[in-house]
């Protein structure tokens, strides 16, 4: 999943949500590097990117993908995810988007002496830009592969040309997502509380 997703699914705190946004950039084991929660939201985004990977949804969604550009169909799909949730937001949740993203932004600004260096140096640009906010249109999502595929050694141009493929097969990953989503609320909620359970005392 890409970071609007991760945030939602932590969007029951300020901690939470940092650590689903440090999911992506903290180092593999963060044992005692940060606060219980954070923590505990850093191996939860780790358990929500495989969960996902593994889905039969997702994994359907990206034999869409044609060819060697179905490699990355698996990134164009979560950029793709946060367009579609997005498109839902009103489904999901009782609390407006824009507010949803300002508390986010808050709590980046709050939490910056602790972000890894990678994360720090785009946390100006993620807020200054408001790119969660910048998936509400396909135009925004085109943005995102790009700039991802740019960061690549090669073949970056497979990446984006997966999204010839995303706007052919529109329809059908969306029916998907709406299929998907609420398995993956469930399941984040779940392993959220066996992480709770496991770090309580005996």
């Amino acid at each position: 999943m890409n970071y609007l997703a991760h945030i939602f699914l932590a969007r029951q705190s300020d901690a939470a949500m940092i650590g689903a946004m440090l999911g992506d950039f903290a180092k593999a084991s963060v044992d005692g590097l940060y606060t219980q929660e954070i923590e505990r939201e850093i191996m939860l985004h780790r358990y929500i990117d495989s969960y996902t990977d593994s889905h039969p949804v997702v994994k359907s969604a990206v034999q869409l993908f044609a060819g060697p550009r179905r490699r990355y169909g698996g990134i164009v799909l979560d950029v793709f995810y946060d367009h579609l949730l997005t498109q839902r937001w009103d489904h999901y949740s009782e609390l407006p988007r824009h507010e949803l993203i300002a508390r986010f932004h808050r709590a980046l600004r709050e939490h910056m002496d602790i972000l890894p260096d990678k994360l720090r140096a785009i946390a100006p640009r993620i807020i200054e830009q408001n790119w969660l906010a910048g998936y509400e249109e396909l135009a925004g999502v085109e943005l995102a592969v790009t700039r991802i595929s740019q960061r690549l050694s090669r073949n970056g141009h497979l990446m984006r040309e997966g999204l010839d493929d995303l706007r052919a097969n529109y329809a059908a990953i969306a029916a998907g997502f709406d299929a998907f989503f609420p398995d993956l609320m469930r399941f984040a909620e779940q392993r959220r509380s066996e992480l709770i359970q496991l770090a309580m005392p005996r």
